[in-house]
């Protein structure tokens, strides 16, 4: 039983170890982007959101970004605000 456990946990690290190396290298490109400031009338062309950042644990406004891809397949970074995690209400 446990062979078996062993041969289903390794076929599984070699099935993902791609799936990680594709997202490293979408991480490096995205870094070379130019990053764009949301503004209430920034018009939105959002086809599939590729990653969007951890929400930091503070009290109050705090800076997010957001990458995504377009209808025309073209990649960008937007960088918005979002209220931070880090607020009680007790």
């Amino acid at each position: 039983m446990k062979i078996s456990k062993l041969v289903m946990f390794l076929a599984l690290g070699v099935l993902g170890a791609p799936a990680f190396a594709g997202e490293s290298h979408s991480t490096a490109a995205d870094s070379k982007l130019p990053v764009e400031t949301y503004t209430y009338d920034t018009k939105l062309d959002i086809k599939k959101v590729i990653t969007v950042t951890d929400i930091p644990d503070q009290c109050g406004p705090v800076l997010a970004h957001m990458t995504y891809e377009d209808s025309q397949g073209q990649r960008h970074v937007l960088q918005y605000q979002v209220m931070g995690t880090g607020c009680s209400n007790g």
